[in-house]
């Protein structure tokens, strides 16, 4: 490892590894997806409790410190932060740190791929629910227009040299489960990595509950278009299980945080935009860094006292909110 790192990696008190870092580094977002964020958007974070660019890093240096090697940029919509780009250019100069992916719904794609992976973006997940632009107006309630922004966002991904390309797509019933065939097809024509997830349900879309379809459906649906075999599926930290037909030059995944419990799994831990370590996404223990960091103390401790009561599993109920953490939406985490 570089500059002589040696640190041994973290386990959590249930053995798991832990050597992924979600950062969140805004809540704000320019969609408004029904599954994700409230149409009237949510309070956002007064700015003076952000955590700034040098903040960020930081808490990767002592992270990465202690043996994290993997790093995603989350929001809110990442790209609306002012200087991502430089932000990923410092995280990416950390001793240790071996790889940054981007989670965005790709509205700026266009115009900041490029230089995001010159920055040291490695791989790109983008969210797109639907083909077809009606349908984009209902579930994210934007124009049309934006929906021709995010397909240029995709194109522009690929041009740019991200691998893979994911493409994640919450499938909702009568919102866009006919399309569920016409998503896979896609991967049978471009290396795109397609996976399909399971609606998570938070306080501010349990409306929509009644839309939820297991990954086993979805893929008996897939399967109808001809052979599915599993696969390895590309690079990646996360908990999809991926096939694909053959020859095809890109994968379908399956994400299951309800039907298929993944949590025994789980290789992370998720910084939010106002400095809250938050061990589980749906769990409730979250950990003050903000203060000790503004405080000039040093974080490893805190970090690794965080780890110690990170939860063994999360205890989503479809149909209510009682299991997800006290989450309101999920753009208050990134996912």
């Amino acid at each position: 490892m570089s500059d002589g790192l040696t640190a041994l990696p973290m386990r959590d008190r249930f053995g798991r590894r832990i050597d992924y870092l979600r950062i969140s580094v805004t809540d704000k977002c320019n969609l408004r997806c029904v599954y994700c964020m409230p149409v009237e958007g949510l309070p956002w974070i007064p700015r003076e409790e952000l955590l700034t660019d040098d903040e960020i890093v930081r808490v990767v240096r002592e992270f990465a410190a202690l043996g994290t090697r993997r790093l995603r940029i989350t929001g809110g919509e990442p790209t609306v932060r002012p200087g991502l780009a430089e932000l990923v250019r410092r995280l990416a100069a950390v001793p240790g740190i071996e790889d940054i992916a981007l989670s965005t719904n790709g509205v700026l794609l266009p115009k900041m791929a490029a230089e995001l992976r010159a920055a040291g973006v490695r791989r790109v997940n983008i969210s797109l629910d639907t083909l077809r632009e009606d349908r984009f107006e209902r579930i994210a309630r934007r124009p049309a227009r934006v929906y021709r922004e995010i397909r240029e966002g995709i194109e522009a991904a690929e041009a740019a040299g991200f691998d893979p390309v994911k493409i994640n797509v919450v499938v909702l019933r009568g919102w866009n489960d006919d399309e569920i065939e016409d998503f896979a097809a896609l991967t049978r024509e471009r290396p795109w990595h397609v996976r399909f997830i399971e609606l998570m349900p938070t306080g501010a879309n349990l409306e929509i509950v009644d839309a939820f379809i297991s990954a086993d459906e979805i893929l008996a649906r897939v399967r109808a278009l001809g052979t599915l075999e599993p696969v390895p599926g590309p690079l990646g930290n996360g908990p999809a299980r991926y096939y694909a037909f053959p020859g095809a030059p890109g994968t379908v995944g399956v994400i299951t945080p309800l039907s298929h419990t993944y949590c025994m799994r789980c290789n992370r831990v998720r910084l939010l935009a106002d400095g809250q370590l938050r061990t589980c996404l749906f769990g409730t223990h979250q950990v003050d860094l903000r203060t000790p960091l503004r405080a000039g103390r040093p974080l490893g401790p805190v970090i690794l006292d965080a780890l110690a009561e990170k939860p063994e599993r999360h205890y989503l109920q479809l149909g209510s909110d009682v299991g997800s953490g006290g989450l309101l939406a999920l753009s208050q985490t990134g996912g």
